[in-house]
């Protein structure tokens, strides 16, 4: 089966499809932004990379989320769940850790079906 890289680097790619599966790398937004409004950028990056990959938000499989601080999970769930529509939600996970600088708030790593 062959292996897809979309926007490849030389440290990572933002997206890998293997077979009908699509896994992104996290994804994160505007460093200094709200919680809001990152989490608006982050799943706008996921839309347009599921895109790229034949795929789209309706055919996720997994969201694991990663937050700088937990007591941002309201704020970003507003976003979140207005972007999800009550309609083919995924399996999802959400944790609080220290992200690649104390400018991000939210990160999201996504597998999707094609």
């Amino acid at each position: 089966m062959t292996i897809q890289r979309i926007e490849s680097g030389t440290r990572m790619s933002q997206a890998v499809i293997h077979g009908d599966t699509i896994y992104l790398s996290g994804q994160v937004g505007e460093p200094g932004s709200s919680v809001a409004d990152q989490t608006r950028q982050v799943l706008t990056q996921i839309e347009d990379l599921l895109a790229l990959a034949g795929s789209d938000k309706s055919k996720i499989l997994m969201a694991t989320i990663w937050m700088a601080d937990m007591a941002d999970f309201a704020e970003m769930n507003t976003v979140w769940d207005a972007w999800v529509g009550s309609k083919d939600a995924p399996a999802r996970a959400t944790g609080e850790a220290k992200l690649a600088t104390p400018d991000y708030k939210v990160e999201i790593i996504v597998t999707a079906a094609r």
